[in-house]
C-alpha cells in the first residue's frame, strides 16, 4: 500500500475504534505494515506516537460526551479505555487542565484535539542520496533489549552506554579482551549496528547492539538473529550523531517514501550502520548510515 494511504487509512481506523481498546498492532494490521516502522513513520510525520495519539483523540472525545450527554463519569471512562474512574480522571485533567466535574459544570472550557489530516509537499523525494543493494543472507550477533514504541527515542542511548560501560570500555582503551564478552564484541565487531526487530506484540520491539557475525562462541546473554536475502535502501549520512541520522531519519519518512515510486518498506527490522573504524560519533564528517528493507511495488 501507499505510504500516504497507509498514514491516511490508519487515521481513519482510529477515529472509527476510538472507543474500543485498540493497540498498535490492531492498526498496522489494517494497513499490512510492521507496527515499529507505521510508528516510526507516524510519529516523524504527525509529530505523535500512535497511543499518544489515541489518549489525546479519546480525551477530546469523553470531554464532548461530557457536555452533550448524560452519561456517568465511570461509564465515559469506560467506553474510552480507561479501567477506573480515578485513572480517567488523572488523564483528563492532565489534557484538558480541569476535572470532568468542572468541565461537565462549565467552569472549565476542552482543550481542542480534532483528526488528523495529512497533506505533505514532496521536497525531495526519491533524490535522497541513496542506493538500492541486494544483500545475501548474513547472521548479526550482539546484545539484545525489548524496548516500548513510545519511549524507545530516550531510551536506547541509554542501553547504549551501559554496555559499553559494561563490557567495552576495556577493548576501547586499547587492551586485550578480558572475557568471552569482549571476545565477541571484538571478533564481530559488535557496535557497527544497532537492529531493530519487530516481532513481539504488546507494543514492543527488540534492539540489538550488534555486529555481523563471524563465527565461534556466542556467550550467554547475546542472541543471533538471522537476515534473508532481500534489497535493502541504504541511505549515508555524514555528520555528527544522533542529529545527522535523526535528520536522515525524518526525511526517508517525510520525502523519500511518499515521493518513491518504485519501492515500499518489507519486512520487520531495520538497521543503523556506525563507523567503528574512522572518526568519533561527534565529528562533522563522521559517516553513518540506515539500511530499510524494500521491495519493489
Amino acid at each position: 500500500m501507499e505510504w500516504l494511504s497507509c498514514i491516511r487509512k490508519a487515521i481513519q481506523y482510529m477515529e472509527e475504534h476510538l472507543a474500543e481498546d485498540i493497540s498498535v498492532q490492531d492498526v498496522a494490521d489494517q494497513v499490512y505494515l510492521s507496527p515499529l516502522f507505521l510508528h516510526r513513520g507516524f510519529s516523524l510525520l504527525t509529530g505523535y506516537g500512535i497511543g499518544e495519539y489515541l489518549r489525546n483523540r479519546r480525551l477530546c472525545q469523553a470531554g464532548l460526551d461530557l457536555l452533550n450527554t448524560q452519561d456517568k463519569v465511570i461509564d465515559i471512562a469506560f467506553r474510552y479505555a480507561y479501567d477506573t474512574p480515578e485513572s480517567f480522571t488523572k488523564a483528563f485533567t492532565r489534557f484538558h487542565g480541569a476535572t470532568p466535574s468542572q468541565v461537565r459544570s462549565g467552569q472549565a472550557v476542552l482543550r481542542p484535539f480534532l483528526p488528523l489530516k495529512i497533506n505533505i509537499t514532496i521536497q525531495g523525494g526519491n533524490q535522497m542520496d541513496y542506493k538500492i543493494t541486494k544483500m545475501f543472507p548474513f547472521k548479526v550477533i550482539g546484545f539484545q533489549k525489548e524496548f516500548s514504541y513510545d519511549s524507545a527515542y530516550s531510551e536506547i542511548p541509554k542501553y547504549w552506554d551501559e554496555i559499553c560501560e559494561k563490557y567495552a570500555n576495556n577493548i576501547y582503551a586499547g587492551n586485550p579482551p578480558a572475557n568471552a564478552y569482549e571476545k565477541a564484541i571484538m571478533d564481530n565487531c559488535i557496535g557497527e549496528y544497532g537492529v531493530c526487530i519487530d516481532d513481539l506484540d504488546g507494543g514492543k520491539f527488540r534492539y540489538l547492539i550488534a555486529g555481523k557475525y563471524t563465527g565461534g562462541e556466542v556467550p550467554e546473554g547475546m542472541v543471533l538473529y538471522e537476515f534473508p536475502m532481500g534489497d535493502w535502501a541504504v541511505f549515508d549520512c555524514v555528520g555528527p550523531m544522533p542529529e545527522s541520522l535523526q535528520s536522515v531519519n525524518t526525511r526517508i519518512f517525510n520525502e523519500w517514501l511518499p515521493g518513491n515510486p518504485d519501492y515500499e518498506i518489507a519486512g520487520n527490522a531495520n538497521i543503523e550502520w556506525y563507523d567503528c573504524v574512522n572518526g568519533e560519533k561527534t565529528d562533522p564528517d563522521y559517516h553513518s548510515a540506515i539500511w530499510i528493507p524494500v521491495k519493489k511495488k
